[in-house]
Parts: structure tokens; sequence; C-alpha cells
């Protein structure tokens, strides 16, 4: 408001250069500090002069000035595209080349915060011959540079296959892959993220993450004290078992599992996201791979999940995973009821209190998720509650199941009445003519007309 602006731009020409320096400094934090701000230094001309004293000048400044269009791009795409327009890019290109490693990280940073907005501006940074120089400073000693530049390849990499590719085609994957085992928390946080985006986008990509032998190393990153590298080491899991069987197999056999199903007992909240989402993944794929999932003991920590979180979409998240594990057979549907599963979820899809979105959401996974699993499921103990509380919808697949089973067991049947089962049956209101009639028809016609009178 007091016009500090225009009076710190013709300082960054001062002859003096720790003062163009300290303009440039100051400049950057006024920018940094929210987007009216950076707007304001748009406007008031400032970049082109950045710009263009930027070659010549010494390393404090070159960061400084850095710094100023890392301050002005992080806020929106708009302000990222000003300083692409303004010719920004070649120079932090050229000062990726510098023989100082604090420049590297400071241009490194700039071009980071400009292609994380989208795929355009990743595009542009790309155009600009950024990717082959921020795969050599991932090779350079200093951990600082490594971290920023991972993140940045992480950036570039994640809004498209094609840009994805580009990074490949740099031979970014063999460099990120050796660091896995780096005992930097913040750079091991970077390269599976790096490697997460990589392999997100489609079968080919994932199989070149895989053939950089990131496993079993990854799994180590699972046992993690850092919650960050554990939730990152899970979701380059995910996004690798997503794709194919063949993927989901490799992994099992890797112990990939077994070793996600630990970290999810192991941690709470979002951490666990990622790994709930991997074995719905890999559940979905085939009977073989659910079955895998089942037998090393991961309906258990999925059932604490839908008791210990609060948040919806995790709940969610480990509704729609179950609902994978039970679907494919009876025995899987089986592996599920008998964790006592199937009344939390009959709770959780009638429970009103959650927002009407979440609501929803989750009660759209909760529904498919039950109805996959009593479609399938003949283990009529876990059925017997659904009776006394089903709404008609849930209701129809329940008596469906019980009119499957109890005409070919007699042990059933008997346990039916004793329980109040047929009972129930009977205060039942169906369209006549209906599905849901036939159903009750079909268990009636197991008794003598005098038992169910």
């Amino acid at each position: 408001n007091s016009g500090v602006l225009s009076l710190l731009r013709p300082l960054l020409l001062d002859v003096v250069p720790t003062i163009q320096q300290t303009a440039a400094l100051a400049l950057g934090r006024l920018a940094n500090y929210n987007d009216a701000l950076a707007e304001a230094v748009v406007k008031g001309n400032i970049l082109p002069h950045l710009v263009c004293s930027l070659s010549e000048q010494n390393r404090f400044y070159k960061k400084a000035a850095a710094f100023v269009l890392r301050a002005v791009g992080k806020h929106s795409p708009q302000l990222a595209q000003a300083i692409v327009q303004c010719g920004a890019l070649e120079m932090l290109v050229i000062c990726l080349e510098d023989f100082d490693p604090g420049v590297k990280e400071a241009a490194t940073w700039a071009l980071g915060y400009i292609s994380r907005h989208n795929s355009e501006l990743s595009q542009a940074v790309v155009d600009a011959g950024a990717v082959p120089l921020l795969v050599l400073c991932i090779q350079e000693p200093e951990i600082a540079l490594k971290r920023i530049a991972a993140s940045t390849l992480s950036d570039i990499s994640k809004h498209s296959p094609e840009l994805a590719q580009t990074v490949v085609d740099a031979g970014a994957i063999a460099h990120l892959a050796q660091m896995i085992l780096n005992p930097d928390a913040k750079l091991k946080r970077q390269v599976l993220s790096a490697l997460s985006q990589i392999a997100k986008h489609s079968v080919d990509l994932a199989e070149l993450v895989v053939e950089a032998e990131i496993f079993p190393v990854v799994l180590t990153c699972l046992k993690d004290s850092d919650e960050y590298v554990k939730k990152n080491g899970a979701t380059l899991i995910r996004e690798i078992a997503k794709h194919t069987p063949e993927l989901s197999q490799l992994i099992v056999n890797a112990g990939g599992v077994a070793a996600v199903i630990d970290c999810i007992g192991s941690c709470r909240g979002t951490v666990r996201l990622p790994g709930i989402m991997m074995l719905g993944y890999v559940a979905a794929h085939s009977e073989n791979l659910s079955m895998a999932v089942i037998v090393s003991k991961g309906i258990p920590p999925l059932c604490a999940c839908l008791i210990e979180e609060h948040e919806d979409h995790i709940k969610a998240a480990a509704v729609w995973a179950l609902g994978q594990v039970g679907r494919h057979t009876p025995e899987h549907a089986r592996a599920v009821a008998v964790a006592n599963v199937l009344p939390t979820l009959l709770a959780m899809y009638m429970d009103t209190r959650s927002s009407e979105d979440l609501q929803m959401k989750a009660s759209i996974f909760t529904k498919r998720a039950l109805k996959s699993i009593l479609q399938k499921c003949t283990y009529l103990p876990a059925l017997e509650p659904l009776l006394h509380d089903a709404p008609p919808n849930i209701m129809k697949h329940v008596i469906g199941q019980f009119s499957k089973v109890l005409p070919h067991d007699s042990k059933a049947r008997r346990l039916f009445v004793t329980t109040g089962g047929l009972k129930k049956v009977q205060e039942i209101k169906a369209e006549p003519g209906s599905l849901l009639q036939e159903y009750i028809n079909t268990i009636n016609s197991c008794y003598p007309e005098e038992i169910v009178r």
C-alpha cells in the first residue's frame, strides 16, 4: 500500500550486488506471502528485470531471483503462466547447470512449483529442457538438491502418461530406485512419490518401475518410522497392483500383501488409506489373489478400520476392499462373514449421522459390498442378525440366500426355527408374485404346515 514494490524494482538493477540480492529477497518474501502480493509483483513488471539480469549475476543473486520466481509461481496456474511468458524457464534451466548446488536447488524449487499446477505448465518445463538436468541433480551429493529434484520430477510425471514417459526416457527410474534405501526420510518420501506418479499411468510404465528391482526393497519402507515414507511406499505398491493380475501376483510373491497388512495394522488415519486400497485392487483381480489376501489375514485389519477410523472416506475404502475380497465365491464371502462384519456394514449403511455427500458415497459402497457378499454368502449364522434389522432391498438378498441353503441342510433348518428366523420370515410383507415372495415360499416349503402356521 505504501508503494514499496515500485521502489524495489529499480534496486534490482543497482550497481551494488548486495543491494540487488537484498531487493530480490524482499520481493520474494512479499510474493511468498499471498497471491495478491504475487500478482502485484507480476503487474509491477518486475519479472522481466529479474530475468534479464539473471544470467550474468553472481550465485547469491541467482538464488534470490529463483526464490522470487518460485514465490510467484506457487500460488496459481495464472501466476505460473506469467513466469513462463516472461522467458524465465530458459534462465532457470541454465541455472540447473550452475556450479553452485544452492543455485541448482533454488532453480529446481521454482521449476517444481511451476510444473505442479497442470500438464500445460509441466510441458513448458519439459520443452525448456529441464528433465535431463533434473535427473543429473538427483545424482548430486547434496541431499537437499536430491530431495527437491525428486519432488520436481514427481510433479512433472503426475499429469499425464506422456510427461511421465519423458521422465522415464531421461533415465530417472534407475536413479530413483537406488535411493529407496537412503537413510534420509524426506528424500525417501519424494523418491517413492516420483515412482508412484510414474507407475500410476499405465501397465507399461508400472512394469518399467518394477523392472528397476524395487521389490522386495520397497517393502522396508512400510516399516519406516516416518509416516509419510510408509504412506508413499504403500501408494507406490497400490499404483502397481491396480493395473493387472500379473503385477498383483508379483507383489504377492514378493511378500507385499503381508507387508501391507502389517502396515495397516500398525498405523492410524490417512496413512492406512493407500494400503487399504491396494488390498482391494489385489482382491478384485481374481479368486486366487483374493484368497491370498484372506490367507495373509487381511480381513481383520480391514474390519478394524471400520471401527477405529472416524473419517468416512477411510471407512468407505475399507468397505470397498472387503466387498472386493468377498465377492468371488461362497468361500470368499464366508471368510468376510465369519469376521462378523455384516452387522457393522448394515449399521453403516443405515447410519444417518454422516454428511449427506459422505453418507451417499459410503452407503453406495456399503450397499454394493453388502450385496456382493450376500449374493455369495451361504454361511447362515452370519446372515441371521440381518433378518431382524435389514431394510427391504437388503432383506431380499438375505432371504434369497436362506432359500438357497435351507432346502439342502437339515441342521440349518432346525436352527432357523429355534433362533426365530422362520418367525421373522412370516412377518415380512412381500408383494404377491415378487422374487421376495418366491424366496419366502421356498423357505416355508421346507417345513410342515403347522410349524409355519
